[in-house]
């Protein structure tokens, strides 16, 4: 589903916002990165609170999961320059680990952060 900022595109926010609540009620999964990007650093972002808006429109339970192993991988920033034509590593091992099913009133932007990054082994 693609998705823009409020500032960027809110056209776009708003259809976006309708085709998640229309899945959502059809009973499929929505997987939502709610960093609002990609990170340069391998870190996690401050959590956005668009998964607040959505749970506002259909109150579902929400999966916290979180990856680990991608930050060296050919799939992160972690190369620069010349280094992004050949990455550290060809093959990483990438996990998805997933946390405990949560009520809609547990999923806060900030208590899913610290869900998710307990989940990867960081300090919350």
């Amino acid at each position: 589903i693609p998705i823009a900022g409020a500032k960027e595109n809110p056209a776009m926010l708003n259809a976006a916002f309708e085709q998640i609540s229309a899945e959502l009620r059809a009973g499929e999964v929505v997987c939502i990165f709610p960093e609002g990007g990609l990170t340069g650093d391998g870190e996690i972002a401050p959590f956005r609170p668009g998964v607040e808006r959505a749970l506002a429109q259909d109150s579902v339970p929400v999966l916290p999961l979180a990856l680990r192993g991608l930050w060296g991988s050919p799939f992160s920033r972690a190369a620069r320059g010349l280094g992004r034509l050949w990455p550290r590593k060809l093959w990483s091992r990438i996990e998805l680990v997933a946390g405990p099913l949560l009520t809609p009133n547990e999923s806060t932007a900030k208590a899913l952060e610290v869900h998710v990054r307990r989940l990867r082994g960081d300090r919350a």
